[in-house]
């Protein structure tokens, strides 16, 4: 069972749809003992990051996850602002992030002609080819992106995923069971159900 976090945060319902479409039981919970149980996790986000962090903080369940995701090896996939909560912190706020992945968040550069937010689908490309959540997308693959940060890793070898806009900015990121993307898979139609299916262990698409 997958759990997807809800900490008053997201559109949960979404995440809950494309996995649902997959074939992938999940469930949208708070509550501590569905989380235990749980064998996947989701870490949705949406909106400014220290809104995120405070909710997260408030719904006390950080220390459950810490002990799933770091002590466990439960895998947990993060979402936009669930992925950018991954790292230290971020250039929108002063929350310290979960920092559980060596990285910053940053605000994309003013450049002539380069609209922020980063809104619409983009291409990316594989920075860990080989790696288990991003087998069968090819070649092709283009996701939904809202936002206007972006993750910045420390080590070149957490970046899982890159696309361009204004220069080249890590899409994805993974190390060992926890991962994080900047787009939208419940928003990107075929690619994101094979993402999600890759993520829970090989469900039907």
């Amino acid at each position: 069972m997958i759990a997807i976090v809800d900490y008053d945060i997201g559109n949960l319902g979404a995440v809950a749809n494309m996995l649902q479409r997959i074939g992938a039981p999940s469930t949208i919970t708070s509550d501590p003992d569905t989380i235990s149980s749980a064998t996947h996790i989701i870490l949705p986000g949406n909106g400014a990051f220290d809104a995120c962090m405070r909710n997260l903080r408030a719904s006390g369940l950080v220390p459950l996850l810490e002990r799933k995701v770091l002590h466990e090896g439960t895998p947990l996939l993060g979402i936009c602002v669930g992925a950018q909560m991954l790292g230290h912190g971020s250039e929108e706020g002063k929350q310290p992030g979960l920092g559980w992945l060596d990285l910053r968040v940053c605000k994309f550069a003013d450049q002539p002609g380069l609209r922020v937010p980063h809104m619409g689908w983009n291409a990316v490309q594989a920075a860990q080819p080989g790696h288990p959540l991003i087998q069968g997308l090819g070649g092709d693959a283009r996701f939904y992106f809202v936002h206007s940060y972006f993750v910045r890793p420390t080590h070149a070898a957490d970046v899982l995923l890159t696309a361009d806009y204004g220069g080249s900015f890590a899409a994805g990121v993974a190390r060992g069971n926890i991962a994080g993307v900047q787009f939208h898979p419940e928003k990107s139609h075929r690619y994101g159900k094979r993402l999600l299916a890759n993520f829970s262990g090989g469900a039907a698409i």
